[in-house]
């Protein structure tokens, strides 16, 4: 069996440069995916972390409006029966 030389082309400096300017895009499109999921993943940690503490400052000022009318109900009940006795 005869092996024959399989002669290994020399690029031309076109196609190396094609080659490097097509591996820099996609190296830089990789980059910006995984930047924009890395983005998308803290920004909706933010968001979720905001929206708690939206939720927690409504709950407290719905119960400081409810000890307050729960007040208001005791001090009018309060002064009805001492303007009554």
């Amino acid at each position: 069996m005869v092996l024959i030389p399989i002669p290994i082309p020399v690029p031309s400096p076109f196609l190396v440069a094609r080659l490097v300017a097509l591996k820099g895009t996609l190296t830089l499109l990789l980059l910006l995916l995984i930047k924009s999921r890395l983005q998308i993943k803290v920004f909706s940690a933010l968001g979720l972390l905001l929206a708690l503490i939206q939720t927690m400052i409504f709950l407290a000022a719905a119960g400081g409006m409810g000890l307050a009318l729960l007040g208001g109900a005791i001090f009018y009940g309060k002064s009805r029966n001492q303007t009554s006795s």
